[in-house]
Formats: C-alpha cells, structure tokens, sequence
C-alpha cells in the first residue's frame, strides 16, 4: 500500500490549489508537470507505482500521513477542487446530504418539486429512511429556503445550500 512518504519522494502537494506535480520523471511522467487527469465521473485521477488513485484521497494521506478511513467529501460540490481546506472526511450518508440535485430534477433545486394538480412548489427532506413534507409554495424560491432550514436542523455542516 502506497504510503505519505513514498507519496511525497514521486510528488508534490499545493494545498491551496490541490494540484500534485511529479518530483520524478518516470516511463511518460515528467518532473515538473502536472500529475494525473480527469476521470469518468469528474475526479481527478493518477496512476502512482502502477496503481489509480482519487487526487481527493491522496491529498488526505499527503497532509495527514493516513488513508481516509471514510469517503472524501468536496465542500463545495466540485469534484476537481481538491484544496485541502476544500476536503473532509465525511460518511456515507454525509457525503450524499452534501449533493445537488439530481441531473434529472425538473425544479434543479434539492429537495423542491412542482406538484401540477395543486400548482404549487412542495419541499420534501429525506431523513432516517423517510421522506418528510415541508410545505407547499407558490414561489420555488420559498420552497428552496423551507428546504435549506430543515437541512440545516438536520444535517448541520454537510446541508448543501439548495439554489433557486
């Protein structure tokens, strides 16, 4: 298993902007040049002794000296800044209230849907396997506030600020 110290002689680690560069120059790697590329799912990648990691996670054991023990949660959402301030190790469950909307969300806003037969904006928070009513509005923006406080209540640092 890959180690800090093994981590830190093939690269290194800017904290404020979270970008490794290689120290050495290996097989199509270069000293000096920036380590790794963009994956499938928008998460920085590098191969290291043969190995792929997430940028995310090795920043976590460049600075701390362990492996993460849980998932590596971006602050802010965006899975390419992978400053050290932006990161926290988070569970599960933490990792997923920290999310936007989904990709295929009508609203585009977390927790707010558009109910035709009332004609109102409803918001719903899911907590402890339940889905839970917040209320009915007739301006998405109010329905996005009711949300943005119940998730505040309940999930404290991890509530993702919903947009409207």
């Amino acid at each position: 298993m890959l180690t800090q110290a093994r981590l830190k002689e093939l690269l290194s680690y800017n904290r404020e902007t979270g970008e490794f560069v290689w120290r050495v120059t290996k097989a199509n790697k270069t000293a000096g040049s920036i380590a790794g590329c963009e994956g499938v799912l928008g998460y920085r990648e590098m191969r290291v002794d043969g190995r792929l990691y997430l940028a995310h996670r090795l920043a976590w054991l460049y600075v701390t000296g362990e492996w993460p023990t849980q998932t590596i949660d971006h602050r802010d959402c965006n899975r390419r800044n992978n400053a050290f301030a932006n990161l926290r190790e988070a569970t599960y469950r933490q990792n997923n209230c920290n999310r936007g909307a989904r990709s295929d969300s009508r609203s585009g806003v977390k927790g707010v849907v558009w109910h035709k037969r009332n004609k109102k904006w409803c918001a719903y928070i899911g907590h402890g396997k339940k889905q839970h009513y917040l209320g009915s509005f007739d301006l998405i923006e109010d329905a996005a506030a009711e949300y943005q406080a119940a998730a505040a209540r309940l999930f404290g640092e991890f509530a993702h600020a919903a947009a409207a």
